[in-house]
């Protein structure tokens, strides 16, 4: 009786135990994906350990839903939840009647080009704002919340969509911005805490929108770089009240701040054709670098004591800037290094273990460079299999996964000469940046959200 009584007790414990770990992991920004480029900021997950092998009908897949609308959103991972955005054409005027369908483009060869053309006429259809949330076991809707309904102001690129900002959580709210129609925070069971009018967005070419919000303790940054008067902008991310707002010179960019922790001051840097970096506390500008190229998109890495910034708009321009920077250091050997032979347009490169890997414009060649040195690592070589590709890279397990337009997904082996182990076709268009947690990838494609584990 004596050995039974002590079995019990041993199991409750153990129980007990792995309950409080299963909650540790769950509140552990480290072990989700709980924002765009993941939970480092780079692109990549010290923890996980995704399929190298899937396809998008059998191989390897756990679940996949069908997902309404139109969205180049990625999805987000938090414990047992996964947030993703999307915005629907309702297909009717204001007054309820209906209208033809516009013919959208989206994904490489399965629709779609380059960036090279602007945004056709505006559209005259309302438009809902919906964020979602699924069991991330099987891909069942939790809930789902629409958060605006309204016509449009101005159109979007042929390849661009009316909802390509990616959510952010700190596991207590999800922030959504969709630009234009509105910044919300939601709590986790989908109610609307607070949202804010975020105005009308004037950008180049109505090529749309793209900046998601960044999120650091209780403060939420958010930029609206434009053809109008561009902004960087932080709020109480409890109650959305402004803590301040300052005017930027410069036009339409698409780019993601970073948020980091440098010397004693916390800093938001905003990729641009010049880079700047504002102390969250005040706003005030503590330093700038030029020398980028226009229409900035990707996002900012840091890399200890720097931040490796690039941009891929008709060239391309990668550098490494010393966070310890002060002042307009544009031109000057202050800065570490510079590169032409790596820039991505849209999708950001990764850094994963001292490599940076990133590709040129929005075409699949690849180049890797000693992130302290920029130093090459592997030699500029074109991707097979893959198109343009607008899906930032990411990387966990000593694998990089570059994920085309087309739904290609080409697996690359961590190291010093490319070693490409596994093509994987998903059989739709992919935009959006993979999440990549535990043993699981999570792929938005143009009418799918697939969840990959190994069997």
């Amino acid at each position: 009786m004596r050995q039974t009584n002590l079995t019990i007790r041993i199991c409750f414990f153990t129980l007990l135990i792995g309950s409080m770990a299963t909650i540790v992991v769950a509140d552990d920004p480290a072990q989700n994906w709980h924002r765009f480029r993941g939970p480092d900021g780079n692109g990549a997950s010290a923890s996980a350990q995704p399929p190298i092998n899937w396809s998008g009908d059998s191989e390897n897949l756990k679940w996949k839903i069908e997902v309404p609308g139109r969205a180049s959103s990625s999805p987000i991972v938090w414990g047992d939840k996964v947030f993703i955005m999307t915005a629907v054409d309702t297909k009717k005027s204001a007054d309820g009647k209906d209208i033809a369908p516009r013919q959208p483009q989206q994904g490489g060869r399965r629709g779609g080009r380059g960036r090279g053309r602007g945004g056709s006429s505006s559209p005259t259809s309302v438009h809902e704002f919906w964020v979602m949330c699924l069991d991330r076991s099987n891909g069942e809707m939790e809930w789902k919340k629409q958060v605006n309904a309204e016509v449009p102001h101005a159109s979007v690129h042929s390849t661009n969509t009316f909802c390509a900002s990616s959510p952010v959580t700190d596991g207590e709210h999800v922030y959504c911005s969709f630009g234009s129609y509105g910044l919300y925070c939601l709590d986790m069971s989908g109610e609307v805490v607070w949202k804010k009018d975020l105005g009308k967005l004037s950008m180049r070419n109505s090529f749309g929108e793209g900046s998601s919000p960044a999120l650091f303790e209780d403060k939420l940054v958010v930029v609206t770089d434009q053809e109008g008067q561009s902004n960087v902008e932080v709020m109480d991310a409890k109650t959305g009240d402004e803590i301040w707002k300052k005017q930027r010179d410069t036009k339409s960019g698409w780019a993601t701040p970073r948020i980091v922790e440098h010397d004693g001051k916390t800093q938001v840097v905003v990729n641009g054709q010049k880079v700047r970096s504002y102390d969250i506390a005040d706003g005030s500008l503590i330093w700038e670098c030029g020398e980028l190229t226009g229409n900035p998109i990707p996002t900012p890495i840091v890399d200890g004591d720097n931040v490796i910034c690039m941009t891929g708009w008709r060239s391309s321009a990668c550098m490494s800037i010393p966070l310890e920077s002060d002042g307009d250091i544009s031109g000057s050997d202050k800065v570490n290094w510079s590169s032409r032979e790596l820039g991505p347009y849209v999708p950001t490169g990764v850094l994963y273990k001292g490599t940076l890997y990133g590709t040129k414009t929005s075409k699949p060649f690849l180049t890797a460079l000693d992130s302290k040195t920029g130093k090459t690592v592997i030699e500029t070589a074109r991707l097979s299999g893959i198109d343009q590709l607008y899906s930032s890279l990411v990387a966990a397990n000593d694998h990089i996964y570059v994920t085309g337009r087309s739904g290609t997904t080409v697996v690359l082996k961590h190291g010093d000469a490319l070693d490409v182990v596994a093509t994987n076709d998903l059989g739709e268009a992919v935009d959006s940046t993979p999440a990549l947690v535990d043993k699981e990838i999570f792929i938005r494609g143009s009418k799918h959200l697939f969840c990959f584990e190994e069997k």
